[in-house]
């Protein structure tokens, strides 16, 4: 399998869970600075212009979600899913509302021009992210975190999505310590070996909290 990635971006959950599930997978770099993203090469790859991507037998798959249960399927014996339907429906919960409300908060910082065209508009999004990624910590704190995982003792496909927005939430102007369950959250994937390995191969970058 071949990952199109870019370092900070939540394209690094699906190396996470890759190496969760002990899969072999070469990872291949995307230039967002140079607008790599953007380029006739890889959008052949992905038409819509974003990581992550994966190359496997039959094709290529994109969608962060789509990818992490397909990764899941592929190795059961990792236990990255839980088998009880109603743990399942809380996992895909969580994931669910970081698709579709949290990472969007985020992208509202640089990603205006997806929403709007006047420069107006950017600055006023921009300035909304600290709010409303803290609005997303707090719902995540009361209702998403059973602890130290979503599910309770033990970690799941969402833990890994979650983790990775959590890294950007100091740049988004939110500071973790300022949520506890978060920040012990946190601490606590950043002893799993699979984490660990994103950081040494530096598809991570934003300061570690232990």
């Amino acid at each position: 399998m071949q990952l199109y990635f870019a370092p900070n971006t939540i394209s690094v959950a699906i190396a996470i869970a890759l190496e969760e599930a002990g899969l072999d997978y070469e990872a291949v770099r995307i230039d967002f600075a140079n607008k790599e993203q953007a380029s006739a090469a890889f959008g052949q790859i992905n038409p819509k212009g974003r990581v992550p991507a994966l190359v496997v037998d039959g094709g290529i798959l994109t969608e962060t979600g789509a990818l992490l249960e397909y990764i899941a399927d592929l190795a059961p014996a990792a236990q990255l899913r839980p088998s009880d339907p109603l743990l399942l429906a809380r996992m895909r919960e969580v994931m669910f509302y970081l698709a579709s409300t949290m990472h969007v908060n985020h992208a509202h910082k640089m990603r205006g021009s997806r929403w709007a065209s006047a420069a107006s508009s950017f600055e006023d999004m921009t300035a909304k992210v600290p709010q409303t990624m803290a609005e997303s910590c707090a719902y995540i704190s009361k209702y998403g975190l059973k602890e130290p995982y979503v599910l309770g003792e033990t970690a799941s496909l969402a833990d890994i999505y979650l983790y990775v927005i959590c890294t950007w939430l100091k740049g988004d102007g939110v500071n973790p310590e300022d949520f506890p369950k978060i920040h012990t959250f946190m601490k606590t994937m950043e002893q799993r070996a699979s984490v660990k390995r994103v950081w040494e191969q530096g598809m991570l970058s934003n300061a570690k909290l232990s």
